[in-house]
């Protein structure tokens, strides 16, 4: 998975074929910030400027940046599932949460 990210911030990137230009949005806000390039650079500068300009502009309107994610996530599973993980888990020696974020984790890097 190739991801751009800055200040903790990630971009999601699409490809417009019909202006040939690349076409980003900040991920994981309720804002809506946008950003374009031509090639990759101007693509990767637009974003940190689009970043920078967001936080920016929070703090002059006093208001509290969306975080693009709080690290809590509420999952839902069947108890078999859930039981087998549990396990699993207490096998290795750590949390349920502690397993679940390295399996994450690992499967992020392979995505």
């Amino acid at each position: 998975m190739n991801t751009m990210t800055h200040n903790g911030y990630s971009a999601r990137v699409e490809f417009d074929a019909e202006d040939r230009v690349f076409v980003g949005h900040i991920a994981g806000i309720r804002d809506i910030v946008g950003f374009h390039g031509e090639s990759v650079d101007e693509l990767e500068a637009a974003f940190r400027k689009a970043v920078d300009d967001y936080l920016a502009a929070c703090m002059k309107l006093k208001q509290a940046p969306d975080k693009p994610f709080s690290g809590r996530v509420m999952l839902r599973m069947s108890p078999n599932l859930h039981a087998r993980a549990s396990a699993a888990a207490q096998v290795k020696g750590v949390s349920l949460n502690q397993w679940a974020a390295q399996a994450l984790e690992r499967a992020v890097q392979g995505a």
